[in-house]
């Protein structure tokens, strides 16, 4: 929670870049996450999509009112500072501080690529679980040896069959599968290692934001990765409306929890560049960090679930929530 004393004072901004300076520190101080505070707003009637918040906090002009009001009061501004909080958004403004008239009045951000932002997230339903239906009775009576050697004859054909289906779930398990690393140039599908599930947007939206879905439909955009100076590589989109992009984290945010994003390739500078990293002797899985954090790439909340939103997380554990493979696939079957 902000605190009178700590909050700091919108009145300190001199230019647009220094609000929203001020607008990041104080999402700092208040120790809220960008979900915590969505929740927060939603339960005063404000709307405040996490992505929408990643988008302000990374832009170079002042947000909308209702948003900027929304944002402030989440981080658990009062009436007085949120009033403060306007009145300097206003004069900035009004003194030409943002860029173009078209941003003028706090309009939402430009599309790129086709891609609009700050879609609604839908999660994804888990389709439903079929029970597998019992042996049907024995039509009429057979004499009692027979029955018992009948009877001991299913009991081990039920024990063979619970071997091998342990055995073979064993092998479906995610962590079970083989881990691949990175090669240039290669059309992959990402997967969690934690989760089974892959990398991909969501065919009813524009945002760009990617989810971990089941790595046996069509996944888009088709991913490659191409290597860049050092030990940085840049993962590569091809998608088949948008075409050719890059992923990166969204706005260059450096914040836990922003959103990642397929965009257009060079609007985020090193942050669409990432660093890959084997973990484990022998490898369990690939980190995914960016390069301007240095944080990893993970399903928010560490979640199994399929329709995770993949999100710029800590790397204090070694679990395999931050942890990928890189699977080779035919292109034809990568993507749209």
């Amino acid at each position: 929670m902000v605190v009178d004393g700590r909050a700091p004072d919108p009145r300190e901004a001199r230019s647009t870049p220094e609000f929203i300076a001020l607008l990041r520190l104080l999402k700092d101080v208040s120790g809220l996450t960008f979900r915590e505070l969505s929740q927060r707003a939603e339960a005063v009637g404000d709307v405040l999509p996490r992505s929408t918040i990643a988008n302000m906090l990374g832009r170079t002009s002042v947000p909308r009112e209702e948003l900027l009001a929304a944002f402030v009061r989440a981080c658990g501004c009062g009436p007085a500072q949120v009033a403060d909080w306007l009145a300097v958004r206003k004069e900035l403004a009004v003194h030409g501080e943002r860029a173009g008239t078209a941003q003028a009045s706090g309009s939402a951000p430009e599309a790129t690529a086709g891609h609009a932002p700050e879609p609604p997230t839908v999660p994804l339903s888990e389709p439903p679980t079929v029970p597998l239906s019992g042996t049907a009775p024995a039509r009429r009576r057979r004499p009692r040896t027979v029955v018992a050697a009948a009877v001991a004859l299913v009991v081990l054909a039920a024990a063979a069959v619970t071997v091998t289906l342990l055995l073979r779930n064993d092998d479906d398990r995610p962590e079970s599968r083989r881990v691949t690393g990175p090669v240039a140039g290669r059309t992959v599908q990402i997967r969690s290692v934690h989760s089974g599930f892959c990398l991909s947007e969501k065919r009813d939206s524009d945002s760009g934001e990617l989810y971990q879905v089941p790595c046996e439909q069509e996944t888009i955009p088709r991913f490659s990765l191409g290597p860049l100076d050092g030990d940085a590589w840049r993962i590569v989109t091809d998608h088949p409306v948008h075409l050719k992009g890059c992923t990166g984290v969204w706005n260059g945010i450096r914040d836990a929890e922003a959103p990642l994003q397929d965009q257009e390739c060079g609007k985020r500078g090193d942050a669409e560049e990432f660093l890959i990293e084997p973990v484990g002797r022998p490898v369990e899985g690939y980190r995914i960090r960016p390069a301007h954090t240095r944080l990893c790439v993970g399903a928010e909340g560490n979640s199994k679930e399929r329709g995770a939103e993949l999100v710029q997380t800590g790397c204090d554990r070694a679990d395999r929530g931050n942890l990928f493979s890189f699977d080779p696939v035919a292109a034809a079957t990568a993507g749209g």
